[in-house]
């Protein structure tokens, strides 16, 4: 089975606008996560998927594939589908893989390819044990159950349950193209857009999400204070 793995890359955020450019340590953010994506060697290629000439000229400069998408996406599996479509190329699986983690682990990608290749659904993902009240509580904090058959059962960010019971969404997901292609032409759904989630709108849809632990804990840039704490504690 041939997977591509996509980094959608938009340059515009309320939080912390350019963040794809930003310098860590002497290489943007960008080229950090294509750097971490192409060690995985189950990734037949891998693809940044922006909607502005600055990052796409960036990516150029270090020589990665890029590509530019529409600015109108309302998420990054959109832009996904998009560039799977202008790309014209064959594949099995797509990796949406978050363009905020820079020291993504090759091995979680490695993972959810596995878990797709061995499941009859069309969607996976990973989770996290929660371990703290404090991560519990933490709105930004997206929290994840399941089923005894590791399937999704609702995605929310409030505190709903004990968190012996809540497991923290690692946001990186797989895809069959075929289910790719179908779920980015469903319409908005009142459960995403009241909680801000689009994969409410696949569990809206009937879809079943495949779901499997990962005890590496990725580390986001959502905010300028996070770039902070990222540099102060990590070596590169």
């Amino acid at each position: 089975m041939k997977v591509l793995g996509i980094i959608p890359a938009r340059y515009s955020s309320l939080r912390f606008p350019g963040k794809p450019l930003v310098d860590i340590a002497g290489k943007s953010m960008i080229q950090r996560v294509y750097e971490q994506a192409i060690k995985c060697k189950d990734l037949n290629k891998v693809l940044v998927a922006t909607d502005d000439d600055k990052i796409f000229n960036h990516v150029k400069l270090f020589n990665g594939n890029v590509i530019i998408t529409s600015s109108n996406h309302q998420s990054g599996t959109d832009r996904c589908a998009e560039a799977v479509e202008k790309i014209g190329e064959d594949y099995d699986i797509i990796i949406n893989i978050q363009g905020d983690e820079p020291t993504i682990n090759p091995f979680q990608i490695s993972s959810l390819i596995e878990l797709l290749k061995n499941s009859k659904q069309g969607i996976g993902t990973l989770y996290k044990k929660i371990k703290s009240q404090k991560e519990l509580d933490d709105l930004n904090t997206v929290k994840l159950i399941f089923n005894d058959d590791f399937e999704a059962i609702n995605f929310f960010r409030e505190n709903l349950f004990d968190k012996l019971l809540c497991n923290k969404h690692i946001g990186m997901y797989g895809f069959r193209k075929e289910t790719l292609m179908k779920i980015t032409m469903l319409p908005l759904s009142i459960n995403e857009k009241k909680h801000n989630l689009e994969q409410l709108r696949w569990l809206d849809n009937n879809y079943k999400i495949k779901v499997l632990e990962t005890k590496t804990e990725n580390i986001s840039i959502d905010t300028i204070d996070d770039l902070k704490k990222l540099l102060n504690n990590t070596k590169f």
